[in-house]
């Protein structure tokens, strides 16, 4: 596709801005129809039962794993320009982020792209968890908390050519495996008689990640400057937002700055018009304490893992980044022991 009018009327950098907007609106509106939510579908799985949540959420990661991989088999997407496959890892970042910010996001109720979505229906704890979370998360990657990030993270580094998870496996194993992902994902859905705008809005969340990795690739050719290559994610791009909204004159263009405010505005309309907005605030059933200590894990967790549950763990899942499933596998180990601590009763099954 040819971006060459874009560019030439909106520069690079608000082209980027213009196509994190439109790919973010989709997302926000998709994310808060079809309700996907990572913490949902953990709890299923833990307390033993695949429900609705856990389906939702295999369709939007089927459906960017297999996206992502027709990119890479198409050419269009490079391993080289990826930096989550060209630049060096963390292991012990993946391990120690990923259970901490599984953790937090059951105490919070919500991961990071969760919160934002929920914040746009008027769910005034989504926002006020949201921006702990976005404050814990800068100060873990440039203030007082980022040495004991730094130092986490060196405990175990990993260089690109081991991270990148195409260059161990058979041919074409990632499209395989997004086809059984999305296979599994059908059986449930027809187990559970999802309705149809369910599964369309929730492949839409995963075809969101998919389409943030083709429109950063492709402006990245065709533009003069240099574009990274990115998709979906939240506490970074949502951290950038805020500290350029609280120290910057003039707002910093890119993908992630049109991303955040975009999902914002999907939600927000989506919502809107379902007759789902309404404001909730914390009560005896939300107490404030619990959600603080959810986001300062999940703003640690997330800096030190390399991303959100959809930074992370779909975006960087999608892309075959050996850190970024094991992050996610440390998110559901550590989601599952916080809820069987946490909220679990005893003898309680899976409700959902």
């Amino acid at each position: 596709m040819d971006l060459s009018w874009l560019i030439e009327n909106f520069s690079d950098a608000g082209s980027a801005t213009i196509g994190g907007g439109a790919i973010g609106f989709v997302f926000g509106i998709a994310a808060q129809r079809s309700r996907f939510c990572l913490r949902s579908a953990t709890i299923e799985f833990w307390r033993g039962s695949l429900g609705p949540r856990t389906a939702v959420w295999l369709l939007a990661f089927g459906a960017a794993l297999l996206g992502v991989q027709l990119l890479f088999s198409a050419d269009i997407l490079d391993a080289a320009s990826v930096r989550q496959l060209s630049t060096t890892g963390s292991l012990s970042g993946a391990v120690i982020g990923g259970l901490m910010f599984g953790s937090g996001m059951i105490l919070a109720r919500g991961c990071a792209s969760r919160l934002l979505v929920l914040s746009a229906t008027g769910n005034l704890r989504a926002l006020i968890t949201g921006l702990i979370l976005t404050v814990v998360a800068q100060a873990s990657l440039r203030g007082v908390l980022s040495p004991a990030r730094l130092e986490l993270a060196s405990l175990w580094l990993v260089g690109p050519e081991a991270r990148n998870l195409m260059d161990h496996v058979p041919h074409n194993s990632g499209l395989a495996a997004g086809l059984v992902i999305l296979a599994l994902a059908a059986g449930m859905v027809l187990h559970h008689r999802l309705a149809t705008s369910l599964i369309t809005t929730s492949l839409t969340v995963g075809i969101a990640v998919t389409a943030g990795w083709w429109f950063t690739a492709t402006l990245a050719g065709q533009s003069f400057d240099i574009v990274p290559v990115q998709s979906v994610s939240f506490t970074g791009p949502s951290t950038d937002t805020l500290m350029a909204v609280v120290n910057q004159p003039n707002l910093p263009l890119g993908f992630g700055l049109g991303l955040v405010p975009g999902v914002f505005a999907g939600s927000f309309v989506a919502s809107c018009l379902s007759g789902e907005f309404h404001i909730q605030t914390f009560n005896e059933h939300a107490p404030m304490p619990r959600y603080i200590a959810g986001a300062s894990l999940m703003g640690f967790g997330s800096m030190l893992a390399g991303g959100c549950a959809v930074g992370a763990g779909m975006t960087g899942g999608a892309v075959l980044a050996l850190t970024a499933w094991i992050a996610l596998v440390c998110m559901w180990l550590g989601a599952g022991v916080t809820d069987l601590v946490a909220d679990r009763r005893p003898g309680q099954l899976a409700t959902g």
